[in-house]
């Protein structure tokens, strides 16, 4: 999904010679913690509500100058860029700018954590499974085709280098919640599972057979 799609102009903007009074009264009614100052047109960084709170509120914003936060995105980029940028800084909002610099709108928090959601299919219904292992052995096609070969399939799919062991960490999310079969076969396939989240039947028989188990040695 592209900026574009999720810019809004709901946010007002500042200019350099606005009071401090002004940003703080503005940051409580939009319930934000940055506010856009554009001069001219032109996007000229964040300000912060904490560096507010520390001058007069009759000073101007432009004595704040060297605090501004000058980070920004374009509207052509995929949104994974403003996720990234709003993490990395704490935003409570993240600047939208054409290629001249000027002001072109916001994205919030909010809606880029809805974006994020349906993006990694957070909301649809089925098990996740973690797998570890050396990049060298990694292999899509493997991993997709033993869970096809348990009539099931991948709608999400994420890998990332861990810091910690230089293991490859991958995370897929299948259609169904029973995974019993699933993790038996990457098992025997000697893939190392990290965690899985979902539903095992064959502890559920295991338990069923035991009660019956019982209940037959109490006749």
């Amino acid at each position: 999904m592209l900026i574009s799609q999720l810019i809004t102009n709901h946010y007002p903007t500042v200019e350099p010679e606005d009071k401090v009074s002004l940003a703080l009264q503005l940051m409580d009614d939009f319930d934000i913690i940055h506010l856009p100052i554009v001069e001219d047109k032109k996007f000229i960084g964040l300000v912060c509500k904490d560096d507010l709170l520390d001058v007069e509120e009759d000073g101007v914003l432009q004595y704040l100058r060297n605090d501004f936060i000058i980070r920004s995105v374009k509207s052509t980029e995929h949104f994974l860029s403003a996720l990234k940028l709003a993490s990395t800084n704490q935003l409570s909002l993240v600047p939208v700018v054409n290629d001249e610099m000027e002001w072109v709108g916001a994205i919030t928090c909010q809606e880029l954590l809805k974006t994020a959601t349906q993006f990694t299919g957070a909301e649809e219904i089925g098990a996740i499974i973690v797998l570890e292992m050396e990049r060298k052995s990694y292999s899509f096609g493997e991993i997709s085709r033993l869970v096809e070969t348990n009539d099931a399939h991948i709608t999400q799919f994420n890998t990332y280098t861990e810091t910690e062991t230089g293991l490859l960490v991958v995370t897929i999310k299948i259609n169904k919640q029973e995974v019993s079969d699933i993790i038996a076969t990457f098992q025997r396939y000697e893939y190392s599972i990290r965690y899985f989240i979902g539903e095992e039947h064959y502890e559920n028989e295991l338990r069923y057979n035991y009660n019956h188990l019982m209940s037959y040695l109490k006749i």
